[in-house]
């Protein structure tokens, strides 16, 4: 696309926008009474105006049925409390490229990941490595460094860090690969993001797989930053398992319930992993027998009883993205960075770390500025632009296609113009 850095420009591109009835479906945040320009969905997303009636519907079911909530259709004919993950799965199947089997939302991410490496992280004689990508998200690499250590082993003898490239602070595929090939023999288990937390750099999820597989090594992927930004295509890539969180662009609120992946081929296979009750068989869950028999496909991995009313606001959240599809979601999200991308060129004080590849990245960019970047990062909260600061000299923006505009980027350029010319 040819841009042009004029607020009637932007202003077309959204008349033009197929999607622009999507923002009207959230509340967004104000101040004094003005609408704020919100870019920070990379860190928690918007309310959904669906859901204080969706709240307030099952809070409803819970006064007037009690316990029989879990088994009794309430008067809005939807669906028992019991099987209420199963009404999530369709759209999480589509968001994230997936079986609806392969899909259940359930727990928080770090819980999730602990459970997932209970079962695919089984180090055994010479295989004891795992690789992934050094300066990862922090509770990622806690939870590594936790199973390393309660299977007795050393951390610095397991963890194998890709660490990024001088020249640009980027993870190259090929130097994956490379890891992946010189370690393969020693390599049980290879865990990454899908979407680098601070630098937006997208990795080939679907190349890296395809060489795991060549190996024998089960790869996993935290997609916190990436579902509902980027496409993905878990169960044709072959990925063994992922999980995310639900409250960036998914937008189900403040520490919103998680997910998982598990690929269909592990479905049959009864991997050991830490169980609890809501992952038994749900015909015989209430037989109360000792013996764990797991539920078919990833729901054999829940845990506990959901959080009934937190799994509402996740589908009423999930229903909205798949309602508006990611292909076109992705679509207007390249736009909407790459017009970002050029509104920021003119400033040579801003040096963009995410990779100028739309294939490389989602909705965010990663803005260094050596020079007042603190300062800058103030300036634009003052003048009512959200984005989020990453110590020492990082701004993170995240223009959200489901409910950022044009004008919303434009606006940015504008503000920025007069800081520097101050």
């Amino acid at each position: 696309m040819n841009y042009d850095n004029s607020l009637t420009f932007a202003q077309q591109l959204d008349q033009n926008d197929p999607l622009r009835h999507f923002r009207e479906r959230f509340h967004i945040p104000q101040r004094d009474g003005k609408p704020l320009t919100y870019l920070c969905g990379n860190s928690l997303g918007l309310q959904p105006k669906s859901a204080r009636a969706t709240l307030k519907q099952e809070l409803t079911t819970w006064q007037h049925l009690g316990v029989e909530g879990w088994f009794d259709k309430p008067e809005s004919g939807e669906q028992p409390w019991l099987g209420y993950h199963i009404t999530c799965k369709e759209a999480l199947s589509e968001i994230v490229g997936a079986e609806p089997s392969e899909v259940c939302p359930m727990n928080a991410l770090t819980v999730n990941l602990h459970l997932l490496l209970a079962s695919f992280y089984r180090p055994a004689g010479k295989k004891i490595k795992i690789l992934t990508i050094k300066g990862d998200f922090p509770s990622d690499q806690y939870a590594l460094e936790t199973h390393i250590k309660h299977r007795g082993l050393s951390v610095d003898d397991v963890l194998v860090e890709i660490a990024p490239h001088p020249d640009d602070n980027l993870i190259h595929t090929t130097d994956i690969q490379r890891a992946i090939i010189e370690q393969a023999d020693s390599l049980a288990l290879i865990w990454l993001s899908g979407l680098n937390y601070y630098t937006g750099q997208v990795y080939n999820m679907a190349t890296l797989a395809e060489t795991a597989q060549r190996h024998c090594i089960p790869i996993g992927f935290d997609l916190a930053h990436a579902i509902g930004n980027i496409s993905l295509r878990m169960h044709d890539w072959g990925v063994d398992f992922a999980t995310w969180c639900s409250y960036k662009y998914l937008n189900g609120g403040p520490g919103a319930v998680s997910g998982v992946f598990i690929h269909q081929k592990h479905h049959e296979q009864n991997l050991p992993r830490l169980a609890g009750w809501w992952g038994y068989r749900e015909d015989r869950r209430f037989d109360m027998t000792p013996g764990f028999l797991p539920a078919p496909g990833a729901d054999g991995w829940q845990v506990s009883t959901p959080n009934i009313l937190a799994l509402a606001l996740h589908r009423a959240a999930i229903s909205i993205t798949a309602e508006a599809g990611m292909t076109a979601l992705r679509q207007k999200s390249e736009h909407l960075t790459g017009y970002l991308e050029y509104l920021l060129t003119p400033f040579n004080d801003i040096l963009i770390l995410t990779p100028d590849d739309p294939n490389q990245r989602g909705c965010q960019l990663s803005l260094l500025v050596r020079k007042q970047g603190k300062s800058l990062f103030n300036y634009l909260t003052e003048q009512g632009i959200i984005g989020d600061w990453r110590e020492p000299d990082c701004i993170r923006l995240a223009p959200t296609p489901l409910y950022n505009t044009f004008e919303d980027v434009w606006r940015v350029g504008a503000v920025l113009a007069r800081f520097f010319q101050q």
